[in-house]
């Protein structure tokens, strides 16, 4: 069993970005982070989730997510990302993010738990620091490409 907490994070939304993930199974411990010069909220927090389920080495494992973003915990459990497959992801934001997403999903029997953010949960906290530490990190931060290029060509939905 893995459990996996993440967070996002974004300063003006678009703005500096950054998210953080805690991965734990028995006496494994480990953290993520990363951030970029512009990016949006929601994007951190599905990126978060990616990059914690990317980190998992053997595939088929019962993996736990916990998120305080109801727009990644709501698309998966009640399915609505499957829907948006089929129809090409005609009108969604972060098309590119949920085909990643999908392709690291698919390798788990992964569930989600919602949890409610900024409410003294110790992992989300941590999380949370880590996503923000991350995006005013101005030395170490990448280039959300597709996002930028979006929205240099005014394509952002």
């Amino acid at each position: 069993m893995i459990e996996i907490y993440t967070d996002g994070a974004a300063s003006g939304n678009p703005g500096p970005g950054g998210y953080g993930v805690i991965l734990r199974s028995g006496s494994h411990y480990k953290e993520l982070s990363g951030g970029f010069r512009m990016t949006t909220n929601n994007r951190m927090e599905l990126l978060a989730v990616i990059e914690g389920l990317q980190t998992i080495k053997k595939p088929g494992e019962q993996v736990t997510i916990y998120s305080d973003s109801k727009y990644v915990v709501d698309s998966v459990e009640k399915k609505w990302v499957f829907g948006w497959v089929k129809k090409g992801f005609k009108d969604k934001k972060n098309k590119d993010l949920w085909i990643r997403f999908l392709a690291v999903y698919k390798l788990h029997d992964v569930k989600f738990i919602w949890i409610k953010g900024h409410n003294d949960h110790p992992e989300n906290e941590r999380c949370d620091v880590l996503a923000v530490a991350a995006s005013r990190d101005k030395v170490n931060q990448k280039i959300d490409i597709e996002f930028e290029a979006e929205k240099s060509r005014g394509t952002l939905l």
